[in-house]
């Protein structure tokens, strides 16, 4: 492979991994938990964007039932958004491993 082409390529790769980082960032996951009474939705950048509790999920007489609700939607939320990220890298990158992507 001559020199010009595999700039060629890098180039396109590029350009590639540049978008799937700004398609990353409007990325968003759901996730829930107890049966659906804490919602949490993230963000592609790791952020959470929303929390909806269901009023039925608030007993002031166990508060933590009620936190490790949020806590589990929460991480899975995380979690789900990490994973549908690392697809996007693996496509933009055609499944090569470049250190410090992920």
């Amino acid at each position: 492979m001559d020199m010009k082409k595999m700039m060629k390529q890098a180039q396109r790769m590029q350009a590639e991994l540049a978008k799937a980082q700004d398609e990353i960032k409007e990325l968003e996951f759901e996730a829930t938990a107890g049966g659906g009474m804490v919602k949490v939705v993230a963000k592609g950048d790791m952020t959470i964007q929303s929390i909806a509790i269901d009023p039925e999920a608030v007993d002031p007489e166990d508060v933590d039932m009620l936190q490790d609700m949020v806590l589990a939607a929460v991480n899975e939320a995380l979690r789900g958004v990490s994973d549908l990220s690392a697809q996007r890298l693996n496509a933009a990158t055609g499944g090569m491993n470049i250190p410090g992507l992920m």
